[in-house]
């Protein structure tokens, strides 16, 4: 792996745990954050040894309290559109396409830029004492790192336009409720947690897990038909030599070995 200035990156035994390390700026996302988490996650999604990627944020305050407004108040209509677009791009459209399971640990605040990068992930675990919301229409824009798509995927159109429109903070309970993350456990037991869901993922075959991944989102893509990418992926899977050795492990009673081939 690289070295970061803003990230702190753990590699433990397959599960690369990409940690932002700005606390004194609750792990705000600037510009050189953003290049260097996408750095990071493209490196971890490419590494064969790594079969989970988790996303959390340093100290106890805050997963990542949003975007650096300071680098963008003085923006044109362009630059702003540019912004949005290279942001998708380089950060939030490759957490989502990433083929290892990526899942966000949300630490205390995610507002924002993190609560757009959190949705992104394709799990996302709270502590109890975490708070999200997309509070941009109070400071006169919109989110734009995908923020108005992925929710309303998440929890439907109504609730993602009362949490968008009100600018609004909810707590995790809250946030469990109606779907924008899949549990909510103690603050001390957040990444034990995390990390036992990422040694399950682990021990499943990783190819079938990328092409379970590919097709969920499919189903999503209003430019493709999920049915047909699952009934391809499923055909997929029987050419891998994941498929041979999961299929020998069950029917000789025995836990399987998966290489990701």
């Amino acid at each position: 792996m690289s070295h970061y200035h803003n990230l702190l990156i753990d590699d433990q035994d397959g599960i690369c745990l990409i940690t932002i390390n700005r606390p004194e700026k609750l792990n705000a996302l600037n510009k050189d954050t953003i290049q260097e988490l996408s750095r990071a996650i493209e490196e971890a999604d490419s590494a064969v040894s790594v079969r989970v990627i988790v996303i959390t944020g340093s100290g106890n305050k805050a997963f990542i309290a949003g975007a650096d407004i300071s680098e963008f108040a003085h923006f044109s209509q362009e630059q702003g559109q540019a912004l949005a677009t290279q942001g998708q791009a380089d950060l939030f459209d490759r957490v989502a396409n990433c083929s290892t399971p990526v899942i966000a640990a949300i630490n205390g605040y995610a507002l924002g830029g993190g609560l757009e990068l959190a949705m992104a992930a394709h799990m996302r675990i709270a502590s109890d004492d975490a708070k999200m919301g997309l509070p941009e229409v109070s400071l006169g824009v919109i989110p734009g790192y995908g923020g108005t798509q992925r929710l309303p995927e998440l929890v439907g159109k109504g609730r993602a336009l009362e949490l968008i429109c009100s600018a609004g903070m909810i707590e995790a309970q809250h946030a469990c409720a109606i779907g924008l993350v899949n549990s909510v456990v103690p603050a001390d037991e957040l990444l034990p947690t995390t990390m036992k869901l990422a040694q399950k993922i682990k021990r499943n075959a990783p190819i079938a897990i990328a092409h379970a991944i590919a097709s969920v989102s499919a189903g999503s893509d209003p430019k493709k038909d999920g049915y047909a990418h699952e009934k391809m992926a499923f055909g997929a899977c029987f050419a891998t030599a994941d498929f041979k050795e999961g299929t020998s492990a069950f029917l000789e009673k025995r836990k399987a070995n998966f290489k990701g081939a």
